[in-house]
Formats: C-alpha cells, structure tokens, sequence
C-alpha cells in the first residue's frame, strides 16, 4: 500500500506541475516582445535599421550620451578594471564612498548609501527600519515600488490615502494615530511612516509635499519620499523634489534613482547620519547584493559633478518642456496637469492610445501608450518624456507627428 500510496502521490503531483505548465504556454499568447533597440539612448534611437525620435525615455539630461559620462567609465576601467564584490566584504570601493559623499553633498543631507537600483532602495528603507505592527500610510497612486517594499516589509497596518488628496490624508494619519496609542509587542510605541512619489510618473503631478510635512509633524510620523523622476529636473540645479519646495532637513528619507536623469544604474537614500547608518548595517537588499560596478560608479561621480558645476542642461530640458507643452496644447491636446517634463497626452480610450502609439511609430516618433492596469480605465494617454537633449527640430518634428496622426485618427 505505501508504493501504491506513492505513486498516487507522484500522480497528484504531475497532474498540478502538468497545470502550471499549461497555464504558462495559455499565458504566452498574452506575451509582448519590447522593441530592440541598437543605439545609444539619446534624443534618437535606430531600431531595425531606422530612426526614431525618443519620445519615451527618462533620460531626462541627455547623459546617456555624455562624452565626459563615457571617459569617465573608460578611464575608470582602465584604472581599476571592471567589477566589485558585496560591500560588506571587499566590495567598497573607494569611488562609491565618494559617491556616497558627493550625493549627499548635492542633496543637501547629512549622508547617502547607494543601492543597484532604486527598487532595491524603497524595499531597504522600509523593511529595515519598520516591522509588522508599524504603520505606513501611502498615496494610492504610488510607484509599485513602494508597494512591493511594504509588501516585503509585512507591515500589516497600512493606509492608503486618496492621490495627493491631504484632507484624506489627514484622516488616515488620525486612525493611524490611534492605532499608535496601542505599544507593540516589545513595549514601542508603532512608528508612522508617510510614503509618497515626488513626481507621479503616469500624470507628470507632483506631490503636496509642504502639506505631507505639516502633518507629518502633527501626527508625528516620518517621512519618505521617492524622488526618482524628481532627481536631475527640479529644484536648483536638479536636486529634486525637497529642494523644489525649500524643504531641506524636513523629509526623513529621500530615494532617489540613478537611472534617470543620471542615465547611469542604481538608487540611493539621502537622510540624516544615523539613518544612513542604520541601513549601511541594516539593509538587506545591500547586504546580500553586489555594489555598483566601478565604470558605473565612475559616471555616476562625473554626473553628479557636472550638475555642480551649471544648470545650464536643467534649464535647456525646461526650455523643451515649456516648448512642447504650448505645442501640444495649442494643436487642441489635453496635457492633463503635469508639472514636469512627463507631458500625458490624453486620449482616454485604449484602443485609440495604443493606435495612436502605432501610427507615430510609422512616422518616426515613440512614444508609448499607457493603458489600463498601469492607469484607470477611461484614462488611457500617450505619455511623451522630454529630454534636454533634444534640439528644437526635434520638437517641431515630434510635434507635426502628433498633429498629422489626430487628423488621421479623427477623420
């Protein structure tokens, strides 16, 4: 009977790997192939042979192309050759420590640590500093990012506030603070941690941050904001969000992603000295993960000292904003209430999106549909990304695309 109870066993069980199997190859007719492209990142991509203007990449400076970016790397290699190793170990590297320092000298913060990417980031400040009977009260609309790091977290007490809506807000931080009065298992009070987007990367908005911060002291709640398409485009000289609204030393934890504007790799946490060294002992997602590669590293420090020294490629990617965003409203398209350079030009039904998608792909432009579930339905929008990098004749081109595909669509 045990061999005959085995071999049912062994039955039951392929009968459910047979199932996942199945439900994979069902799934593959679902699958979309992303576009190859074989360039650089710059104001143009070749795909197939062809060239298409970038309508959307968040290379918000143009440094994707930088030659002082790639001499950095080159001279970088060339001196320390390639990789790193885990940071714990013998992977810090002079050049990260550097990093680290210039970052928060550029930030305006006592001190930063750099992640591999800016995901691993959001999942390090949350779960190192929070268990599952704190509290997090989050803008519904956030980054799935920050999501998947409470997730990861276990937190189990979560709020979600209205987008942006700080009557809402107030509400929860209220319930929040109720649910504060009762201590945890270990005797502590739960700490409250509002988490925000800086800039919300579907509508271009940015968060009410000086309202966030009035009632985060009120309720008395930390703060974290993810400012990774903050980072290089607003405030002074690019140092985002925070800076934008004259709020130095008023947020507890800044991330910031350098895969942006920075066009490198990773993402890094700016905040006060003894946080920065709560997660370099802390963090897991640093702990057990490889450090940026020394060429990356290298263009990330030259990135971070070319915003130091002028404002001049922030000032020219606004001058594009302010271009494109007339452009676009005077031939009659909603633009929605961005603040940014992320201009969604609403169209609200998919299928008219993702044709609309398709036909400026055929006359050069990409730019891509953003469809339900990555906004509500009703909502769907052709989301264009401005670039510094691009010159005038590239707008006017951008532009004309536009205008000759809503006449075709609509006639």
């Amino acid at each position: 009977f045990a061999f005959i109870n085995v071999l049912f066993a062994a039955a039951t069980t392929m009968a459910t790997t047979a199932k996942f199997w199945n439900k994979l190859s069902v799934a593959q007719a679902l699958k979309t192939v992303p576009r190859v492209v074989s360039s650089g990142q710059g104001a143009h991509l070749e795909i197939e042979g062809k060239s298409y203007l970038n309508f959307c990449s968040s290379h918000y400076l143009g440094f994707a192309e930088e030659p002082r970016l790639k001499q950095a790397a080159q001279a970088a290699i060339e001196k320390y050759g390639m990789g790193t190793g885990y940071r714990t170990l013998a992977g810090t590297h002079a050049l990260h420590v550097e990093l680290e320092r210039e970052i928060a000298h550029f930030k305006g913060t006592e001190a930063a640590v750099c992640f591999s990417s800016a995901y691993a980031a959001n999942a390090s400040a949350v779960q190192t500093i929070m268990d599952k009977d704190d509290i997090v009260v989050s803008d519904q609309l956030n980054h799935a990012s920050i999501i998947d790091a409470v997730r990861v977290a276990g937190v189990r007490n979560k709020f979600a506030y209205a987008h942006s809506d700080m009557s809402d807000l107030e509400s929860k931080l209220a319930a929040a603070s109720e649910l504060q009065k009762k201590p945890k298992p270990n005797g502590e009070h739960p700490l409250i941690l509002i988490i925000t987007d800086g800039v919300f990367s579907m509508d271009g908005d940015l968060a009410p941050l000086p309202k966030i911060v009035e009632l985060a002291k009120k309720y008395d709640a930390l703060t974290m904001v993810d400012d990774a398409h903050g980072e290089g485009v607003l405030g002074k000289g690019g140092r985002g969000l925070v800076n934008h609204f004259g709020l130095e030393g008023e947020v507890d934890i800044e991330i910031g992603s350098l895969s942006k504007a920075f066009s490198v790799m990773g993402g890094f946490i700016a905040a006060k000295q003894p946080l920065i060294d709560c997660y370099l002992m802390g963090a897991r997602q640093r702990l057990f993960s490889i450090a940026l590669t020394i060429p990356d590293t290298a263009a990330l420090l030259e990135a971070v000292t070319m915003l130091g020294e002028s404002e001049h490629l922030v000032q020219k990617l606004w001058g594009n904003v302010d271009y494109l965003r007339k452009g676009f409203t005077d031939l009659g398209f909603d633009i929605g209430h961005s603040e940014t350079p992320i201009i969604p030009v609403m169209l609200r039904d998919e299928d008219l999106a993702r044709s609309f998608s398709a036909k400026l792909f055929e006359e050069g432009v990409f730019a891509s549909a953003i469809c339900f579930p990555m906004v509500p339905k009703g909502t769907a929008r052709v989301r264009v990304i401005v670039s510094a990098s691009f010159s005038k004749e590239d707008c006017d081109a951008g532009l004309a695309a536009f205008k000759k595909v809503s006449q075709e669509l609509s006639g």
